[in-house]
């Protein structure tokens, strides 16, 4: 029996979704090949849905605790919004926007037949707007082609969107088996766009939520067999695949104006290829691949507010076939834009996160992935991400990959474990170097009490600049500077050869010039290096070895 496009149907699309992707996500690595091929679409494209499933249980039990039930609006917002913040990859990153698309106009219009078929038309046209460069034979098509179906469908106003979605369905699986024929390095490989293919599970994911007819089969892959071995070494085999292409893919939410955003994507454009930005209403997800990761996160910095930033390195020559395996790597969560890149400067992978969004033991287990590395050391920066990062790095184990829990409680220590870290020693040897630079590293920060409360070093109260050390309030003032100097002083009261500076977002570079020039003054025999780390929330981090 057919289903309302409601609330409720919108919770079960995602379910049914996860799980077509869950079914579905090695056949879709296997063909992936456009527009790189390593192996990772189907992984990406359920990471996305899993993030928007995620945002649409939070705005069910938010109204559940209020007394009262979602609208539709409310749980396909919530679904494109997760889909948004959560996006992964460049299909992940599409299937996001398509998501936006299609909430524009069922936010305001309901749930209707004709309504489900303006929607996908607008999820259609969204896309092709967010990526800098379309190219047929490619999911882009595949939602041009449900969105036709659909619009057909819809024109009988007789119609129910439980049909209008399974014309969709149809109309899309149809297109998907055309891609090989307009797309050459999908006809070389023998497979569909595996962009396309993951659309498709999840159209057939809307037709089973709203016919309550539940289908599990499988989508075509490939139209003379059920799967080749795997796609990625056929292409390489045939010479379809780009050694000389862009060695790194860069991904991050960006908190920024319509007009900075414009100017964002012509930079890009001109830095990399595969850009797509989406989003909207200051907050959008940027994703391109580049030779310079940092210029490419440098230019979200001068856009605006940059965040979750990922950085993936596609291995060069060898994304033809499977990501570069190396020996070691260095996964590093980190609060700040400039962080991230002083990480991939160090050869690390970053995981960039904000105040009060830390990241899912999940989040950590796909960086410790696509560092491609047989050995990782994973540095969690923080001591509330100890069990979230142990917990990553046990799952990692059980995938076959070696990984040592660097003790690490600030972002200071990080950057001192990383600097001496070397992949010519053994691990053991490179974990003991690690662990006891972080050890001796001693670490402040400086931030902006909130409300009035008591402290180790008295009551503050809001606006109160507080200066702790390894953790703790030490020192209450009401100047920036005065606060910081009177913490270095303590710090170094007990010794200390070099200290770290790491500003934060809006800090001025002279607040660290006059700092270390202070340190020079007043403690001999000390070095300072000052970054800028361009942290929210914490104006001022310090480290002293």
């Amino acid at each position: 029996m057919p289903h309302p496009l409601d609330a409720a149907a919108v919770r079960s699309w995602c379910g049914l979704a996860l799980e077509a992707l869950g079914r579905e996500r090695e056949r879709i690595d296997a063909i992936n090949v456009y527009p790189v091929a390593d192996g990772d679409t189907g992984t990406n494209l359920y990471l996305t849905l899993e993030s928007a499933a995620r945002a649409v249980e939070a705005a069910f039990d938010g109204q559940a605790s209020a007394g009262t039930a979602p609208r539709l609006a409310d749980a396909i917002g919530a679904m494109a919004h997760g889909a948004l913040i959560g996006a992964r990859g460049n299909s992940g990153t599409i299937l996001a926007q398509l998501l936006r698309g299609m909430t524009e106009v069922l936010a305001a219009e309901g749930g209707a037949g004709e309504a489900l078929g303006r929607a996908l038309r607008r999820a259609a046209a969204s896309t092709y707007e967010a990526v800098a460069h379309p190219v047929e034979g490619t999911v882009l098509t595949v939602a041009t082609a449900a969105a036709d179906a659909a619009t057909r469908c819809a024109a009988d106003r007789a119609v129910g969107a439980a049909e209008v979605a399974r014309a969709a369905h149809e109309g899309a699986s149809a297109a998907l088996r055309a891609t090989p024929g307009q797309l050459a390095v999908l006809g070389r490989a023998g497979v569909v766009d595996a962009g396309g293919c993951g659309l498709v599970a999840v159209l057939g994911a809307l037709a089973d939520a709203l016919c309550g007819e539940v289908s599990a089969t499988p989508v075509a892959v490939r139209a003379d067999a059920p799967l080749p071995r795997a796609a990625g070494c056929a292409c390489a085999a045939d010479g379809c695949g780009d050694p000389d292409g862009p060695a790194f893919e860069v991904i991050y939410l960006l908190e920024a104006g319509d007009a900075e955003v414009a100017r964002l994507r012509g930079r890009l454009d001109g830095l990399g290829d595969s850009l797509v930005v989406v989003g909207g209403d200051g907050l959008w997800n940027v994703h391109v691949h580049v030779d310079d990761a940092g210029a490419a996160v440098e230019a979200g910095i001068e856009a605006g507010r940059p965040y979750r930033i990922r950085i993936t390195h596609f291995g060069g020559a060898a994304r033809a076939e499977e990501p570069a395996m190396t020996a070691r790597a260095v996964v590093a969560v980190v609060p700040g834009a400039g962080l991230a890149g002083l990480c991939v400067q160090a050869g690390a992978t970053p995981v960039t996160v904000r105040p009060g969004e830390p990241p899912a033991s999940g989040e950590l287990v796909q960086a410790i992935r696509q560092a491609h590395a047989r050995e990782v050391m994973l540095l969690p920066n923080d001591p509330e991400l100890r069990h979230t990062a142990a917990a990553a790095a046990e799952q990692a184990r059980t995938e076959g990959v070696r990984v040592a829990l660097i003790p690490t409680r600030s972002a200071v220590q990080g950057i001192a474990a990383l600097a001496v870290h070397e992949a010519a020693r053994s691990f053991d040897e490179d974990v003991v170097a690690m662990t006891a630079a972080a050890g001796a590293t001693r670490y402040a920060e400086l931030a902006v009490a909130e409300r009035q409360s008591w402290t180790m070093a008295g009551v503050c109260q809001a606006g109160d600049i507080l200066g702790l050390i390894d953790g703790d309030v030490a020192v209450i003032g009401a100047d920036l500077v005065r606060t910081a100097t009177t913490v270095l002083d303590r710090m170094l009261s007990a010794g200390g050869e070099m200290v770290t500076l790491v500003l934060g977002a809006g800090v001025p570079g002279a607040l660290g010039e006059r700092l270390e020039r202070h340190v020079r003054e007043r403690h001999l025999a000390v070095d300072t290096v000052v970054y800028d780390g361009g942290q929210h929330a914490v104006p001022l981090l310090i480290g002293v070895e």
